[in-house]
């Protein structure tokens, strides 16, 4: 498995029964293993992640596995299609008010045969200096802050991964070893990039726990040029 990928999609989980891994893949397909696995040992402690950011995702697993499936179309429909798209019609929208799954009209419509670019229209606030020197910029504000947000994001690559691959580890070892012994200085080893004391502190351990954990804490051992704190993230 390679390093967490900023544009990854998620669209894959990971399922555990109490320490011990279950079942990796589609959300169909773990959320069937996981409701055969909870019909032959109901009393089982039963958790799924997204593989990616770690984040626990809690489903009905009541009824026919068609049943099962049906509910997670409706409450997770980009996932379960594969793909981003609305439902019956609705658009979604941001925080400003802007339909996200709409066209910026400038840059669709500017002239004939001109290839669309895909961007959304969402309401940015600058100071007045701010506005007057991305107009007067090539190609205007957009284009600007376009090349600006790109050039950012290649200057913190590294940095934004290592940052998702701790948050992502912190997640996993918070809802799955949180009761272990050495957990607290583990997660501090992690955020200080530490990487030998983390992997002596969770050799002790169940091991599933602990294969999972290397796999997503491997960008957070890429080196930075950004200072790090060995702060733990607030609850």
């Amino acid at each position: 498995m390679s390093p967490l990928n900023l544009d990854a999609s998620p669209s894959e989980f990971i399922a555990f029964e109490g320490s011990r891994f279950l079942a990796q893949g589609g959300l169909a397909q773990v959320a069937l293993q996981v409701k055969i696995a909870s019909e032959a040992r109901p009393l089982a402690r039963f958790l799924v992640f997204d593989v990616c950011s770690s984040e626990v995702l809690d489903f009905d697993l009541r009824g026919t596995p068609q049943e099962v499936l049906d509910r997670l179309a409706l409450s997770h429909p980009a996932v379960m299609a594969g793909i981003a798209k609305p439902v019956d019609g609705i658009h979604a929208t941001d925080p400003s008010g802007t339909d996200t799954n709409s066209e910026d009209t400038a840059s669709t419509k500017s002239g004939p045969g001109r290839p669309k670019l895909g961007v959304v229209a969402r309401e940015v606030t600058l100071l007045p200096r701010h506005w007057a020197w991305l107009s007067s910029q090539p190609g205007g504000a957009s284009v600007a802050l376009r090349k600006l947000v790109e050039q950012a994001r290649k200057d913190s690559q590294s940095q934004d991964q290592r940052r998702l691959s701790q948050e992502a580890t912190y997640r996993f070892m918070s809802a799955m070893a949180g009761c272990l012994e050495g957990f607290e200085e583990a997660a501090r080893a992690l955020f200080a990039a530490d990487r030998p004391r983390f992997e002596a502190l969770t050799a002790p351990w169940p091991q599933d726990i602990q294969i999972h954990l290397q796999h997503l804490a491997q960008a957070a051992w890429m080196p930075s040029d950004v200072p790090h704190s060995p702060e733990l993230p607030h609850a």
